[in-house]
């Protein structure tokens, strides 16, 4: 799968931001990340069920290349891997409660008109 990189147009901050955060999964990656200082692949992979092993790997891969998160790999057997926010990546925290934060009222008014 190729990844999609926009091409910003100048003084476009919301393009800016996609570029980091787009993706299926990203942003709930990242709120995983932001609920769990350091989380491990497994526990992702069990946090988001509708997300294929290989596409948590992708979508993490992304946000290491992109300096959001960090890896570090113990040499145990079994493997073990954990990811943790970069001082970069704690910079989307509050973007990612704000989606949170319309997501529950959004969550709240659909209940609302299904009573």
């Amino acid at each position: 799968m190729k990844r999609h990189i926009y091409n910003c147009q100048a003084g476009c901050p919301v393009e800016s931001t996609l570029q980091i955060i787009s993706g299926k999964w990203k942003a709930v990656i990242l709120y995983h990340f932001m609920k769990e200082s350091i989380c491990h692949f497994g526990e992702l992979q069990r946090s988001i069920k509708d997300c294929s092993r290989r596409m948590l790997a992708i979508q993490l891969k992304e946000l290491e290349s992109d300096g959001v998160i960090e890896k570090k790999i113990y040499p145990v057997t079994p493997p073990k891997t954990d990811y943790k926010l970069t001082e970069f990546g704690e910079t989307l925290i509050p973007v990612i409660q704000s989606m949170e934060k319309w997501g529950n009222y959004y969550n709240q008014r659909v209940d609302e008109n299904i009573k």
